[in-house]
């Protein structure tokens, strides 16, 4: 429509190809800068960027512009979540026993509200309303299924995956200890979930996020140092570290977030989140000694931000164009079994070791204590006898 006297408009320089034809993307083509009118976003946006090793803050962006409103979402917007905390609660499973071959369930459930901490029953559903009934963990993770992650708190309890969500910084206040705790139901920043994501990372160690490394006078003479750095702690076992890696890379390769594929990086690992009526879509990743973590939605939580707009298809992109130019140059991580990692080959349907006649075999990894043994007769019922004392 045309524009009416007096209106505001935002205007913004961006680069075309003189013809406006696909063909002037090509490489040789000529292109000019041109002014066009642009639209203001509704919806908001953040992006923050650090380092694993030492929680250097490597990038943030707090919302679409500083000028129309101070409100840095990367520190101050505390968001829903979604499946983005799942990795906490696989990690907790982790140190509990469970591999990743463990089978989970994957199945319609119904909670009361005493169960839920709400004032009304609950019926948890799949984003795309399948139920695939038993499935392995790594399984689960990929297809980030709400309904095997509930049943998985569900065995390891809502206080115990608190307690362990806390290792990652997360403020237990902020985080409900009720079985919506495996959806992402609790709050957290987007600087909160990329610290959180770091310990993956790195080998198990949670580091202080700081903005400031030294401090110089005009004459380039180093005044202070570390200003706000206080060092790290270990947060998780390295083993957990690698395993989970493992699992988020897997999210990338198969599941969720391939969109980051086009990368063409194979270190790369990471987790979508989506929360109800798609209010809130994130992608927490990393790669290449960086951590980055993207979210969108509105600041009225009550706006969604549209059909299918998930944590894939709305945050992913912004993740990848950043890391496209924060890991260009940069060599891949590569990722080695700890001491007591053990790999070992595994049927594909059920999870039990594979023995020589097996064809749908894979390779997974378990603590060495945790390797299941293999059994000539009555395996199947000796996991469903051990199953029994989680669920």
């Amino acid at each position: 429509p045309a524009l009416a006297r007096g209106a505001v408009v935002r205007i913004a320089e961006v680069e075309i190809s003189e013809s406006e034809s696909e063909a002037g993307s090509e490489a040789g083509a000529k292109t000019k800068i041109v002014k066009r009118i642009v639209s203001l976003p509704g919806a908001e946006a953040a992006l923050v960027a650090l380092s694993p090793d030492d929680g250097a803050i490597l990038a943030m962006a707090g919302g679409f512009d500083f000028a129309d409103g101070q409100f840095n979402h990367a520190t101050q917007a505390r968001r829903q979540p979604g499946s983005a905390i799942k990795p906490f609660i696989y990690s907790a499973a982790l140190e509990r026993g469970f591999m990743p071959s463990e089978i989970l369930f994957d199945a319609p459930q119904h909670y009361t509200a005493e169960e839920t901490g709400s004032d009304s029953d609950w019926e948890p559903r799949n984003y795309d309303r399948k139920d695939e009934g038993p499935m392995r963990m790594r399984a689960a993770l990929n297809k980030s299924k709400n309904l095997a992650s509930i049943n998985l708190l569900k065995a390891l309890g809502a206080h115990y995956a608190l307690d362990f969500l806390a290792r990652f910084g997360f403020r237990k206040r902020d985080h409900p200890p009720y079985l919506s705790l495996a959806l992402g139901s609790g709050g957290a920043t987007p600087l909160e979930m990329a610290r959180g994501y770091a310990p993956f990372a790195n080998g198990g160690f949670l580091p202080r996020p700081y903005y400031i490394r030294r401090v110089e006078d005009y004459d380039g003479n180093i005044l202070t140092t570390e200003l706000d750095y206080e060092g790290r702690f270990e947060a998780i076992d390295p083993r957990n570290a690698f395993i989970m890696t493992s699992l988020l890379q897997s999210v990338v390769r198969d599941g969720t977030g391939r969109g980051a594929l086009s990368l063409n990086r194979a270190d790369l690992a990471g987790k979508t989140g989506t929360t109800n009526d798609t209010r809130d879509a994130w992608f927490a990743g990393y790669g290449g000694g960086v951590v980055a973590v993207s979210w969108i939605g509105y600041d009225d939580h009550s706006i969604p931000l549209g059909d299918r707009e998930t944590g894939g298809r709305a945050a992913l992109p912004i993740w990848r164009d950043f890391m496209g130019d924060a890991l260009r140059g940069l060599p891949e991580t590569k990722y080695s079994p700890p001491p007591d990692v053990i790999a070992l080959d595994i049927r594909a349907a059920d999870g039990r070791p594979a023995g020589a006649e097996d064809r749908n075999v894979l390779s997974e990894y378990f603590y060495a204590e945790f390797v299941p043994a293999v059994s000539p007769t009555g395996g199947a019922e000796e996991d469903a006898a051990a199953r029994e004392e989680w669920f």
